[in-house]
């Protein structure tokens, strides 16, 4: 088959292409190459034997003459972390899904398969039930429930305590500007191909972990994060108070989930999430990293949250285990990949330094006594 891979030099994109190669598909890849996740340019790990067009997802002229020469795309191309430039993140995610579709339906292209990366942040703070009043989706907190350390979402009914439900693809309440844009993405690409028959799938990737995925975000990766502190030799901060949860899924399992729906008919027209199937607080996956590195420093928890944050999201993933994809390996193999990925790799006591900074001058970074953090 021949396959478009928009983002095919990112995380995600460059490992899926690996695996398409490997399976003899041939495979052209589009990606603009921009900072921050390619901050040093055209990485290393492009996929050998992958056609690299260098380029903006968003140029009608240049996508439109790269899907005329394919069976099918994987639309991985997109703007991420958590920052202020909020008209970017629908430019770059939700217009370039919209401009995609309309030049497959104006070329009256027959593709075999869309597949859409989605996130988990599309589902915002995800499903909880109150014993009383049932299932809720809150929305974001409030900064005057973090600034009194009111960590837990509470019931909107009667304000008492929620118990965290895994979410199913049935529920989306993005809050941030990143989620907003992904769910539009979702949308706009679900509705579109059942609109005009092209069979298309959305992924909604949780927590995606392992190597290649970049040091340069300022607010994404927990691995990243964790990592880059045990390695230097210090501790990580943890916000909040260290009991927030997550999912985590390694991306050799996402790979595969992204082989299984190419082909599988049942997944057509379907938004499936894919997760790693158990939740951890980030004080565990903490000590999952600290147990790699062989560190006797604990994380630490310092009176600082980041506005704007989930208190818990775990993806529910059965509807795409149903299909018969399954979640295979641990976050402590996903740390070791990625720790081993790290090793050697110059300017790494920039990064951390560069990240925090960041999120601080963003006012991202704030004291439960309402001190932004500077």
């Amino acid at each position: 088959m021949r396959i478009l891979v928009t983002g095919g030099a990112g995380f995600i994109g460059s490992h899926t292409c690996d695996r398409l190669v490997q399976l003899g598909h041939d495979v052209t890849v589009l990606d603009a190459l921009t900072a921050p996740v390619h901050r040093e340019g055209r990485p290393n790990y492009v996929t050998a034997g992958a056609h690299l067009w260098v380029g903006d997802v968003r140029n009608r002229d240049l996508l439109v003459n790269l899907l005329r020469r394919v069976d099918a795309v994987y639309h991985f191309a997109a703007y991420q972390d958590y920052l202020t430039d909020f008209s970017r993140f629908s430019s770059v995610n939700v217009v370039s899904t919209a401009l995609l579709y309309e030049l497959i339906v104006s070329e009256g292209l027959d593709l075999q398969r869309v597949v859409v990366a989605s996130s988990q942040s599309a589902m915002g703070e995800g499903l909880y039930r109150c014993i009383d009043h049932g299932e809720q989706t809150p929305d974001m907190r409030s900064e005057q429930a973090l600034r009194a350390q009111q960590w837990d979402q509470r019931c909107q009914v009667c304000g008492g305590p929620l118990e965290m439900l895994k979410t199913p693809e049935r529920v989306s309440n993005p809050q941030n500007a990143y989620g907003m844009s992904k769910y539009g993405e979702e949308m706009v690409a679900i509705n579109l191909g059942r609109r005009y028959g092209i069979p298309t799938v959305a992924l909604r990737y949780s927590i995606v972990q392992g190597p290649r995925q970049s040091i340069y975000n300022a607010y994404s990766g927990a691995c990243r994060i964790f990592c880059l502190h045990y390695l230097l030799g210090s501790a990580p901060t943890l916000y909040e108070d260290g009991q927030m949860v997550r999912d985590y899924v390694n991306i050799h399992d996402v790979v595969a989930a992204n082989e299984l729906v190419l082909t599988d008919e049942r997944a057509v027209g379907g938004v499936f999430n894919v997760g790693g199937g158990v939740g951890y607080t980030t004080a565990q996956f903490a000590d999952v990293v600290r147990a790699h590195y062989g560190s006797d420093q604990a994380a630490r928890v310092s009176g600082e949250y980041r506005f704007g944050d989930t208190r818990h999201i775990h993806s529910d993933i059965h509807a795409l285990q149903s299909l018969g994809w399954q979640p295979e390996r641990s976050p402590s193999e996903s740390v070791a990949e990625y720790a081993a990925w790290l090793e050697g790799m110059p300017g790494l006591d920039r990064v951390l330094a560069e990240a925090d900074a960041t999120m601080r001058r963003l006012g991202v970074v704030r004291h439960a006594d309402g001190r932004v953090m500077a």
